[in-house]
């Protein structure tokens, strides 16, 4: 049964009583906050051994103040209560894996597959501790590189819009002239159909309103490029939506490769780069198209909560009840 967190403030809404009283009582009398054994260090690190199970994700939060924790979580939990395996201030691999390694050497060697992001820390983590784990990584963070750089080419042309722009309003003024945009048949100028565009291009062409459909008839009228970029990027995304057996997708991926190649974009090199260093570790998807949704979810889960409780103001407390509730 899921387990939903209530704060005072909800509490003094509906039963008429002091929740700053109320919070306190709790903290000093009715929970057994100050006999918890993770206390000493909890803000530091917590762990958890008995939550450890054979498919993990790894990934990174923001607390209090923009301060970061490495967050190891256990898929099979699905975010609820036995969630959290251990949650350690900072990224250092170095000091992610001193912690690591408190738990039993026999749990960690069972542990099968570790979904992570693209950072070389957390490669480092997986390897030293959990050695027998097969590394997937995560596929939006793929997909997320390449919407990056279609984004980033429609940021330049909008900048060179606004640059043009500019230019048409000082020559207008010269000239004593009204200055009027080019509008086009639905309405947007040059950049608000750039600034307008930016929601649709993460959508497939499938799931555009008819606005949407008009205003991207426009764009790619307009800026091929953008089109083509559009097209990759969508293609990257289908390639891991309707494919199971690696051989095929290595295939596909070369056939992938070669078009950013011929396409020229300086954006999507990065992309190139990034993936062929990554590789091995992306098509460990296809095993068991794992993906590390579960992480990015909990961690939304943690930030509702930090809301609810009017953000951390108590750190080592926050921390006990967040233990509590998934842990």
């Amino acid at each position: 049964m899921d387990t939903y967190p209530v704060s005072s403030k909800g509490l003094e809404k509906y039963y008429h009583i002091d929740r700053k009283q109320l919070g306190q009582h709790y903290k000093d009398h009715l929970s057994d906050y100050h006999s918890w054994n993770q206390k000493p260090h909890a803000t530091k690190w917590m762990l958890f051994p008995e939550n450890l199970g054979s498919y993990l994700s790894l990934d990174e939060t923001a607390l209090s103040n923009g301060e970061l924790y490495t967050l190891l979580t256990n898929k099979a939990a699905k975010g609820r209560k036995d969630s959290i395996v251990a949650m350690i201030k900072g990224t250092r691999s170095e000091d992610i894996s001193t912690i690591l390694l408190k738990l039993p050497r026999k749990e960690r060697q069972k542990v099968k597959e570790v979904t992570l992001d693209m950072a070389p820390s957390m490669n480092r983590i997986v390897d030293e501790c959990f050695p027998r784990a097969s590394k997937v990584i995560d596929r939006f963070h793929v997909q997320k590189l390449a919407y990056d750089a279609l984004q980033e080419i429609r940021i330049k042309h909008r900048w060179e819009t606004i640059d043009e722009e500019a230019e048409e309003m000082k020559y207008a003024a010269f000239k004593e002239r009204e200055y009027k945009p080019t509008t086009f048949d639905n309405g947007d100028t040059k950049k608000q159909l750039l600034a307008r565009s930016r929601y649709l291009l993460f959508k497939s062409q499938d799931k555009w309103s008819p606005n949407q459909k008009r205003r991207a008839t426009i764009l790619f009228a307009q800026y091929p490029d953008i089109k083509k970029a559009y097209d990759l990027t969508h293609s990257l995304r289908a390639l891991f939506n309707s494919n199971k057996i690696k051989e095929v997708i290595l295939t596909k991926l070369a056939v992938w490769y070669d078009k950013v190649e011929k396409a020229g974009f300086n954006s999507f090199q990065s992309v190139l780069k990034t993936m062929q260093a990554h590789y091995a570790n992306i098509l460990n998807f296809f095993d068991n198209r794992s993906a590390n949704a579960a992480a990015e979810s909990f961690n939304a889960k943690l930030k509702s909560f930090r809301s609810t409780v009017r953000g951390v103001r108590d750190l080592n407390f926050f921390l006990f009840r967040v233990a509590k509730i998934y842990a």
